[in-house]
């Protein structure tokens, strides 16, 4: 006669002497002191660099909301009072500023319009051939001419103004926009160029061979290939193109003689009168009206921007 023996059941680990489940103990994190001190050291060198950092954005933008407040007082408080407390609202100051001119200032801002867009057109255009030949052709003389093109970008505008200045006077542009417009499809832009030759050297090739093995020539590859996946480095083309032609004081006060051709920045040196009392108020006013295009621009085509300069040499 056989008998099963009946195992007994092992106790577990985690169990007491009552059968009850133990929970288990969290591990205790101790911190030394030296860890307690390090973190401690550096929340407060972030707090110090963030206060450094506001304190400097602040003393960076006061010059402006200083002239956004002052465009708003009346002309004879704006130097007596240097602080950005408003008593009283002062609107005409837009309305004088607007009519205060030969033309309305909607007049220079069409003006400036037309020089922008034609800079835009011509950077983009002759810039990205440029870049192209560069970055994907083989011809003599290739490397001496990258590096004469790079010289340029040390060349002060200042050194070349002379010569294009009897240039463009021979010729009879001067007083029009021509000489604003024409170098501009030229690609003497060096920076531009050098932008994009560095943004198509990090396309890969094998896009090049795979529309070459289909039939397709160097236009075609800069048209359908190369030039749609150069967005970001036209945008930012683009977006420093409007920025600095549209600020640009020197080239347009050399050229431009005749107060119909005036661009914004020669219109808001009108305002400013030696022999005459300056109308400050309406400086400022037309001062924050010309500077709303450039922040709208830069606004919205700041991801464009930041995305074209980070991808910009990356291969």
């Amino acid at each position: 006669m056989t008998t099963k023996l009946q195992s007994l059941p092992v106790p577990d680990k985690n169990t007491t002497g009552t059968g009850k489940p133990k929970t288990p103990r969290k591990p205790r994190i101790r911190e030394s002191r030296g860890t307690l001190a390090f973190s401690r050291k550096q929340r407060i060198k972030a707090l110090t660099k963030h206060a450094i950092l506001i304190l400097a954005g602040t003393l960076m933008i006061y010059p402006l909301l200083w002239m956004v407040v002052s465009s708003l007082r009346p002309n004879e408080l704006i130097f007596r009072e240097p602080g950005l407390w408003l008593n009283s609202l002062e609107m005409s100051n837009y309305t004088s500023g607007w009519s205060a001119l030969t033309h309305p200032f909607g007049h220079y801002m069409l003006n400036s319009a037309i020089v922008v867009i034609g800079s835009i057109l011509g950077n983009l255009i002759s810039c990205s051939m440029a870049a192209y030949a560069f970055a994907r052709l083989q011809f003599n003389g290739k490397k001496l001419f990258f590096g004469i093109m790079l010289l340029t970008i040390m060349l002060p505008f200042h050194v070349v103004i002379v010569p294009q200045y009897i240039l463009f006077s021979q010729i009879g542009w001067v007083n029009t926009f021509w000489p604003l417009l024409v170098p501009k499809l030229l690609a003497t832009d060096a920076f531009f160029v050098f932008l994009m030759v560095q943004f198509i050297r990090g396309i890969p090739k094998d896009l090049d061979e795979a529309a070459r093995i289909d039939g397709a020539g160097h236009p075609r590859i800069f048209l359908k290939v190369i030039l749609p996946l150069m967005v970001p480095a036209l945008a930012t083309t683009t977006i420093f193109t409007f920025i600095w032609t549209w600020n640009d004081f020197f080239g347009a006060l050399i050229y431009l003689t005749d107060p119909d051709m005036f661009t914004v920045p020669v219109a808001l040196r009108a305002f400013v009168d030696s022999q005459s009392a300056t109308s400050w108020g309406s400086l400022f006013a037309m001062s924050i009206v010309s500077l709303l295009p450039v922040f709208l621009v830069f606004l919205f085509g700041q991801r464009f921007l930041i995305k074209g300069i980070a991808t910009t040499g990356i291969k």
